[in-house]
């Protein structure tokens, strides 16, 4: 796993073979982040990584910019790996917590410019989850959701859908949150 571009731009990590985790490939994300780059400025953005794994979405947020990255992961193992990979990167600027993220979006009381959610493509809360962020809400007004799933999950009839895009068998949908009242 390598992370993109931007301070850390380069690093490398090796996922143990033990992971369950099915990260996001490099090629997904170098894409998906150059789409980003017309909706947000990650420079000085609050995010939040749901569905952590590995962290690699975590590593490239902070590498872009971020001044603060909240990373939820339930297994023991990777939420570990996530936090050695913190400590190499020598950045306090991520927190990273261990737990159930139906959990967190239900107590969370921050909002975020940016939330990045890559559950399991079988679970079975998967095409409920878009709702449950979007409704909390996690989001600052205007903050962009992007939703990784498999291709056979279509968000495009949701009122806050902006765009799908889709790098081989990864799919991403693009959320932007409601504007703030005037």
């Amino acid at each position: 796993m390598r992370i993109i571009t931007g301070q850390y731009k380069g690093r490398h990590f090796e996922i143990p073979r033990s992971f369950k985790a099915r990260p996001t490939t490099d090629f997904a994300k170098e894409n998906i982040f150059n789409v980003l780059g017309g909706y947000i400025d990650f420079e000085g953005a609050q995010a939040l990584d749901l569905f952590s794994g590995t962290g690699s979405i975590s590593f490239e947020l902070l590498s872009r910019g971020c001044s603060e990255v909240y990373s939820v992961e339930m297994d023991r193992d990777h939420h570990r790996f996530i936090t050695e990979c913190l400590k190499k990167l020598g950045t306090d600027r991520c927190t990273p917590l261990r737990g159930d993220v139906f959990r967190f979006i239900k107590s969370c009381r921050m909002r975020f410019d940016f939330v990045f959610a890559d559950p399991p493509y079988a679970l079975k809360e998967l095409p409920t989850l878009p709702d449950l962020i979007l409704n909390k809400p996690l989001l600052k007004p205007e903050g962009i959701l992007v939703f990784e799933h498999g291709k056979t999950n279509d968000f495009s009839k949701h009122p806050l859908f902006v765009e799908h895009r889709s790098y081989g068998s990864v799919n991403f949908s693009i959320f932007k949150g409601a504007p703030s009242p005037q």
